[in-house]
């Protein structure tokens, strides 16, 4: 059960009415050696209250009890929670009520007179609750990043399209304010080229959003947060009180100052609309350290020194259901919500080689934290314009083919924005159909251990397609491909996981330069 009977005890509901059959139930469990903590109940209204209060891990139950019944209790568990584990243990149990008993969700059953197997039977059941709710994660996961895929798609096509309606507007624009002898035209041609400007603005944000993408500056902490109080003055209630910490204003980071400030204007008017009846918004900054197990399942762990920007309010708090769906596509809980806006900052953080946590409680209130990963000291010795142009590209072409999604996202993200045209699959087949579709590209960057189709298995059914330019292939340290089994290569490089944004760029630019330069 993936470590649960190992790392915290083991909460059972234990649905019985003779204490003596409890006893020796209970202790069938402890010489098998199960860390457990038993909550014992023998009627509706106590079973009903174990399940809210006591939150079991399992429940085992007796069949037969004076004013209640095991059927019942499977029942109201059922109604309940699909995915808590439920044994029978009886001594009258036939095997037709067996059958009917695991048809109706029961997980399995056991005799009073032969509890042999019950241990094993507990942790069994435990084991597959684990990887069913693993499974469940997975499949929402997928949902989820299927539904964000569609609205990204979504959002570049249209902004693709407007984009050549809005510059016509321009033009037009600049046409009608050179009749200076005809005011009416003139006023005209401001307003359609305005119009069309700011239609221009909007578009680039939307393509900004479907991309990831963002322009690369140093941003000051100091003016990040002036600015934000700038944009805030006049949208503060009366009754909100605002603080804003800055712990050293002369920081600096690799970011997009106008996506930040954004994000964090986002997060704030939030913080607003959650205080009506008022209360205290805190935004603080920090400096934090990240180590490896503060990272969770998906997110690429890169240990280190992070910026901690918080926005904490007292609100109202949001309950787990609508926690749970915080940042699922069109997702809102205000009647003129778009649901988009936390999206859109989960990006723009994630852009930034960052993460976002967020805490809440209902009448406590909500805190959002991001973390944004800080130069470490050798890049912060280089000046950052030297050392961005040369990680820039040169609109060269890079199919990346790595199959979880997350990593597939930001690796595409990153080199579309340090100048590169990147192509995404998740797949060696769907990258086969990506060059069928828009030719070879200049470089293919590869996971070199995809659950699929392996990334070695992928580069040479590439190869046999004709490709015979540069591949970089990303490489667990423990887990190094095996170069043998590989076709010969003029230009084979491997990067070693977790990837770091740089490492990648510099290696990205080495295999290209290579490989031109070999006449590649």
């Amino acid at each position: 059960m993936g470590g649960q009977d190992q790392n915290r005890k083991v909460r059972i509901l234990q649905v019985e009415d003779n204490e003596l059959d409890a006893e020796l139930i209970q202790a069938e469990l402890e010489q098998d050696g199960l860390d457990y903590e038993v909550l014992l109940v023998d009627d509706e209204a106590a079973f009903l209250a174990g399940l809210d209060g006591f939150d079991p891990h399992i429940v085992l139950s007796d069949l037969s009890l004076p004013t209640f019944s095991g059927e019942r209790a499977l029942q109201l568990l059922r109604e309940r929670n699909t995915a808590i584990p439920f044994i029978f243990i009886s001594a009258t149990l036939g095997e037709e009520a067996a059958i009917e008993a695991l048809r109706n969700g029961a997980t399995d059953y056991i005799l009073k007179h032969n509890t042999a197997r019950l241990a094993s039977a507990v942790r069994r059941a435990l084991r597959e609750a684990e990887e069913q709710r693993g499974r469940a994660r997975a499949e929402q996961e997928l949902i989820r990043a299927q539904r964000f895929e569609s609205l990204a798609l979504l959002a570049g096509g249209l902004s693709h399209d407007l984009r050549n309606l809005l510059q016509p507007l321009l033009l037009a624009g600049d046409t009608l304010e050179d009749y200076a002898d005809d005011p009416r035209l003139a006023r005209l041609g401001t307003l359609v080229r305005d119009c069309g400007r700011r239609g221009l603005e909007m578009v680039s944000s939307m393509l900004s959003f479907a991309r990831g993408a963002r322009r690369a500056e140093q941003v000051r902490l100091g003016a990040l947060l002036d600015a934000l109080k700038l944009l805030l003055q006049g949208s503060v209630p009366r009754t909100v009180n605002m603080t804003i910490e800055v712990y050293d204003a002369d920081v600096t980071f690799e970011g997009n100052h106008t996506e930040l400030q954004q994000c964090l204007l986002n997060l704030s008017l939030n913080a607003f609309q959650a205080m009506p009846a008022g209360g205290t918004l805190r935004i603080e900054t920090t400096q934090a350290s990240l180590a490896d197990d503060f990272f969770l399942e998906g997110e690429q762990p890169h240990p280190g020194r992070y910026l901690r920007l918080s926005v904490i309010d007292t609100g109202l708090g949001m309950p787990p259901d609508v926690l749970s769906r915080l940042f699922e596509p069109f997702f809102t809980t205000k009647e003129t919500g778009t649901g988009l806006g936390l999206l859109s900052c989960k990006r723009i953080v994630a852009s930034h080689g960052g993460l976002m946590r967020v805490r809440s409680v209902v009448g406590e209130g909500t805190q959002f934290h991001l973390y944004l990963p800080l130069n470490s000291e050798d890049e912060d010795a280089a000046p950052a314009s030297i050392m961005d142009a040369s990680l820039q590209g040169e609109a060269e072409r890079v199919l990346v083919v790595v199959e979880e999604a997350v990593q597939l996202s930001l690796l595409v993200d990153t080199l579309d924005a340090y100048g590169y045209q990147a192509g995404a699959s998740q797949s060696g087949t769907a990258a086969l159909q990506w060059i069928e579709a828009h030719g070879v590209p200049d470089l293919v960057v590869m996971d070199a251990d995809m659950n699929l189709f392996t990334g070695v298995r992928t580069l040479a059914a590439l190869l046999e397609h004709g490709y015979s330019r540069a591949v970089l292939l990303l490489a667990r340290p423990d887990a190094p491909p095996n170069l043998d089994e590989l076709p010969q290569l003029d230009h084979l490089y491997v990067l070693h996981k977790p990837i770091q944004s740089r490492a990648l760029l510099r290696k990205v630019r080495e295999a290209l330069e290579a490989s031109e330069g070999k006449g590649g």
